[in-house]
């Protein structure tokens, strides 16, 4: 028989006979487990009957002992059933009041089993989201925190006179100003990241002259106002006239970050390469930004991609950053069904990016 031709394989007649014979499995169902215990009252009453006729016992004694009998079988069946929902009750209450490390331990089978599971999932959900809000809270107020530390160490100086107003502290104002003016744009894309309201608009255009613009606008950023006026930026596009299919809003953001990050890392009068070529499927892309930086760590190259995050011995307070460009850029890329990664590199960080084209992207 011909492999590409062969159907789906049936369930063997065993595994059928299981799963018929599942809701009348006492361990996997509180409805058949409760209906045993009717069976085993009824069963207990009836033999204990049938003693009576067969003896000198009264029926009176046997209708007590069958009384007897059928509510321990009843406390038994509706402990087990009852202990599960105090338990659960008790980890309910525990969340309410925020303690969001509460778990269910239900050692079964049946519904209520399948019940502990998913309250379990949900409490590491929430356990989850607290964690990162609580970490949002923290690391908002320190990013916020240092350059308003530093525009108003350099503004009290103007004013009790320590310092004149020459232009030089002006640009050591202007750079605090411009780092709080980014953390705010970075959040505003957070707070549109997390409530979905980015639409992506992608369409056709030409890969040459659009990466000479953000390379242009990256070139002009690095003013007097920036720290690293010293780093060469390099474009290398192949073929020239490639032409990529992507929404180009959203790739600034992709490649403006990458760069950005790139210059900040990068050794004193060092290069950044963007290289940008075809991929597999017609008007996809391939995009990376390589620096001559010290590179990240093999153990950080997932991580760094998160909200907030720093690679092994960065200072926040040097280069300025504020722990989301990455996300960001990830985000963007996230959006046209794309990928992101730290590719390997003898030197320096290489950072690539795989837009699909169209037909590809997400909604």
């Amino acid at each position: 028989m011909d492999a590409g031709r062969a159907g789906p394989i049936r369930p063997s007649w065993r595994a059928r006979l299981w799963s018929w014979l599942r809701p009348v499995d006492p361990y996997r169902s509180v409805k058949a487990a409760l209906g045993a215990l009717v069976i085993a009252s009824v069963a207990i009453t009836t033999f204990l009957i049938f003693v009576a006729f067969h003896s000198a016992i009264e029926l009176r004694v046997i209708a007590v002992f069958a009384v007897i009998a059928s509510l321990l079988v009843a406390q038994f069946v509706a402990h087990g059933l009852v202990a599960p929902l105090d338990e659960l009750t008790d980890a309910a209450r525990g969340m309410a009041g925020g303690d969001y490390s509460r778990r269910v331990r239900f050692d079964r089978r049946d519904e209520l089993g399948q019940l502990g599971t998913t309250f379990n999932r949900m409490a590491a959900d929430l356990e989850s989201v607290d964690r990162h809000r609580k970490e949002l809270v923290a690391n908002v107020s320190h990013e916020l925190r240092t350059p308003i530390a530093g525009l108003r160490a350099v503004l009290e100086n103007v004013v009790d006179g320590v310092s004149d107003p020459d232009p030089e502290t002006m640009r050591t104002a202007l750079r605090q100003t411009e780092r709080l003016s980014g953390l705010v744009t970075h959040l505003l894309d957070l707070s549109r990241l997390d409530h979905g309201v980015v639409p992506l608009r992608a369409r056709r255009f030409e890969v040459w002259p659009y990466l000479a613009n953000v390379l242009k606008e990256a070139n002009m950023s690095k003013g007097p106002g920036h720290s690293r006026t010293d780093v060469h930026l390099h474009l290398d596009v192949s073929p020239p006239e490639l032409v990529a299919h992507a929404d180009v809003e959203r790739l600034h953001q992709v490649v403006a970050n990458l760069i950005d990050n790139a210059v900040k890392h990068s050794p004193p009068h060092g290069r950044v390469t963007v290289r940008a070529r075809p991929g597999e499927q017609p008007q996809s892309l391939e995009l990376e930004v390589h620096d001559e930086g010290p590179g990240i760590p093999q153990g950080d190259r997932d991580r760094v991609f998160e909200r907030f995050s720093r690679v092994s011995g960065a200072d926040s307070a040097q280069d300025g950053g504020t722990g989301l460009g990455l996300a960001i850029a990830s985000w963007a890329v996230d959006l046209h069904g794309g990928r992101i990664v730290v590719a390997e590199s003898t030197r320096g960080c290489r950072m690539r990016v795989t837009l699909p084209g169209p037909g590809k992207t997400g909604d």
